[in-house]
């Protein structure tokens, strides 16, 4: 299986740039678009550190999807102490446990991968979340993974799969066309993001130029003389930087001699479209990430009737579905390291903005007279009741 992924196991695994990196930086010149290489180093500080939109829009869900309770049980019961518990409480002395899982999910959001490290001798003493750029995956000659890599500053620590439980907890995002490496929604709207960082420059300029766009100056020398001589340019160009450009020099009088004349120009109906453009290209961002726009202060959303609804919307539709995708996949994990059978999920009880979604469910499920006590609470995604109290129940 996978024998046509076959990839050398002794040879370097440092595959982080796009393959296609240097013919775009070849190709982009003069008249060409050039977009920014897709790998995640650059795609974090363009998308992320880079841009208001990505950054926020990456903090909102790792931060909400963090601030979750979580909940330990098996079979049987649900746990109020377990030293699973403890360990998710406070993973290691840096971190908390809002803390450790608002890294990993934003390494998930920025790489589509997050990596966590389990530390202890037989058992699960704390849990480190690694940096997905500085990991790589080492597939067998079967193409599933025998090895991981973790280089920093030209040295690399193996941490080897296959022999017990896995030492690490590889989560990825769905990706359609590789089987080791999962897809980042910060590499769907990659081409949003370079649109909105430019219309961003172009504002900036737009700043430095006195908040208006450029004009003409056009000489008219005497006897029909049409162009200036080599000094002349030189000295006009050098005025022209050093005393009516930037934000300082903003409504300075302009002194021109010598036949020169001022032609402002006026906004095209192109740079009239660059600002509703720029707004397209931040709706996009959110998009790609699940955040209704209306979050995020971007204006002409009308999706939603209200914030309330659109939050609702927010935590329905992506962080939900991230929680419960890393809870499960990190339970299942545990499980492996102890060998004890334990299942990891969201508290869902605590999620203020699914309340009235939560009322309605425990009204039906309660009125459901045709399911038995523990029916219900399997509905409700808690354990059955101890024998004795379903019993006690039966009798009265």
């Amino acid at each position: 299986m996978f024998d046509f992924l076959k990839r050398s196991v002794d040879g370097p695994q440092e595959v982080k740039a796009s393959a296609t990196g240097g013919v775009v930086a070849a190709m982009s010149g003069a008249g060409r678009v050039a977009w920014s290489p897709r790998d995640t180093v650059t795609l974090t500080r363009v998308g992320f550190i880079g841009n208001p939109v990505g950054f926020r829009a990456v903090k909102l869900i790792a931060e909400a999807a963090s601030a979750l309770p979580v909940v330990l049980q098996n079979a049987t019961e649900r746990f109020e102490t377990h030293p699973l518990l403890r360990v998710i409480e406070r993973p290691n002395t840096a971190q908390g446990r809002a803390e450790l899982f608002e890294a990993l999910y934003a390494q998930i959001l920025l790489s589509g991968n997050g990596y966590l490290e389990a530390v202890g001798e037989g058992s699960v003493d704390e849990l480190h979340v690694l940096r997905s750029d500085r990991m790589s995956l080492v597939p067998g000659a079967d193409g599933w993974p025998v090895a991981y890599e973790y280089a920093v500053g030209g040295r690399k620590h193996r941490f080897a799969v296959g022999e017990g439980a896995s030492p690490i907890c590889h989560i990825k995002s769905f990706h359609p066309s590789d089987d080791h490496y999962g897809l980042s929604p910060i590499q769907a709207a990659a081409t949003a993001i370079d649109v909105h960082n430019s219309a961003s420059r172009w504002s900036k300029s737009l700043l430095d130029n006195a908040a208006r766009p450029s004009g003409a100056i056009i000489y008219k020398g005497a006897d029909g003389q049409a162009a200036m001589s080599a000094d002349q340019y030189d000295r006009l160009l050098s005025e022209m930087e050093s005393h009516h450009q930037g934000a300082r020099n903003a409504g300075r009088p302009m002194l021109l001699e010598g036949g020169l004349d001022w032609k402002p120009m006026g906004f095209s109906p192109s740079d009239m479209e660059f600002q509703k453009t720029k707004e397209a290209a931040a709706r996009e961002i959110a998009i790609a990430f699940g955040v209704p726009p209306m979050l995020l202060g971007l204006n002409g959303d009308a999706t939603y009737a209200n914030y309330q609804e659109a939050n609702r919307a927010f935590y329905r539709l992506t962080v939900l579905p991230l929680v419960s995708k890393v809870t499960s996949s990190v339970g299942h994990w545990l499980s492996e390291m102890t060998g004890e059978a334990v299942t990891l999920k969201p508290d869902l009880d605590q999620v203020h903005a699914l309340s009235s979604e939560r009322d309605a469910h425990w009204t039906r499920v309660a009125e459901a007279k045709f399911l038995t006590a523990d029916e219900k609470r399997t509905m409700l995604g808690l354990p059955p009741l101890a024998s004795d109290s379903v019993l006690d129940e039966e009798d009265e």
